[in-house]
């Protein structure tokens, strides 16, 4: 049996309306009356009508797809700020193409030339330091643009994001607060990481001008997985001169550290304060709850989302600019004052 492509006439007459106004279902369904939209929905299902994205590109829309690219799909705080982000533009008629690139640059610029080849209307970078060949490949394609979790000022691109180094030095001041000095670091590898190395650097740099150094040792370098952090711990932990502070680069590893104190029998926050950095969803549930500094994931990705909306449907995409989504000291039970050693 034959089969008969259907249009948007055969829509528009399944569901009792004009072409025009179907075609306003689609892109500006808040004009519409919600049992028109009922209407036209339900003839959209029964007729199974696909839109034609590539005749949209007269309007500067190409797909209505997003390209979002994060550094991993594991871990809670990405998939806060994607939801976020996907939510707004939803609003908006998009839908996004989501993919992960492992902290690794040559990787990220391979999927976003897949991105660009399915046609996306722009595309999501997380943070800013990228290859200088996915920038070019950006510009010659004149695609708008967002970087996402940082935010910078002097940004190449549109910034929605916390500053990473401003939290760095918030958790390092609450530690030194407490009066602690005895103070260990423990941070993820920061290549391809620009997130992970602000943070270190703003903690380092808050430390040494309050005249407090780390000794190489208790300087560690651990993978972004709780059993890791939790096995760095216990080595830290097991020696018989151990640090009264841990400083975390990110809550998943101050989770881990909470588990490695456990394990080696040292009660937090009395013996020990562990703090980290994001205000993942569980830091407050966890006991001892979570002392850290919150980057508002929703907030940065609903923010985000915005603004690339504006910057995709814009004649001028300078009219949307950076916006600073603040960092918060969230002060919970795992940090406590230095006790004088007895």
């Amino acid at each position: 049996m034959k089969q008969v492509k259907t249009d948007i006439v055969t829509v528009a007459k399944a569901a009792n309306v004009s072409p025009s106004t179907v075609s306003r279902f689609f892109n500006h369904p808040d004009l519409l009356k919600a049992s028109t939209r009922n209407r036209i929905e339900k003839a959209v299902k029964r007729t199974g009508y696909i839109r034609n994205r590539a005749a949209q590109t007269i309007h500067g829309i190409r797909s209505g797809t997003i390209g979002v690219l994060v550094p991993t799909l594991d871990h809670a705080i990405f998939a806060e700020v994607v939801q976020a982000f996907s939510d707004a533009v939803t609003k908006e008629g998009f839908t996004i193409l989501l993919a992960s690139h492992g902290y690794d640059l040559n990787t990220e610029y391979s999927i976003l030339r897949k991105f660009l080849e399915h046609r996306v209307d722009g595309v999501v970078l997380t943070g800013m330091d990228h290859d200088d060949a996915v920038f070019q490949l950006i510009d010659s394609q004149a695609i708008p643009c967002i970087f996402l979790w940082n935010y910078s000022e002097n940004a190449r691109y549109t910034s929605i994001g916390s500053d990473n180094a401003l939290a760095g030095r918030m958790i390092a001041e609450h530690i030194l607060s407490l009066g602690h000095t005895e103070i260990a670091c423990m941070f993820p590898p920061t290549k391809g990481n620009d997130r992970a190395l602000e943070r270190r650097e703003g903690v380092l740099e808050t430390l040494t001008l309050a005249g407090v150094s780390i000794p190489e040792k208790w300087m560690l370098e651990t993978v972004y997985s709780i059993s890791a952090s939790k096995r760095d711990a216990v080595g830290l932990f097991s020696k018989a001169h151990r640090p009264t502070a841990l400083i975390c680069g990110n809550d998943v590893l101050a989770t881990g550290a909470l588990f490695g104190a456990a394990k080696c029998k040292v009660t937090v926050p009395k013996e020990l304060s562990v703090v980290g950095i994001g205000d993942f969803k569980g830091s407050s549930d966890f006991e001892p709850a979570i002392t850290t500094v919150r980057l508002p994931a929703r907030q940065i990705g609903a923010r985000a989302g915005e603004a690339l909306v504006r910057k995709i449907v814009s004649d001028n995409s300078d009219l949307t600019e950076s916006v600073h989504c603040l960092p918060e000291l969230q002060v919970r039970d795992s940090s406590g004052f230095s006790q004088p050693k007895t």
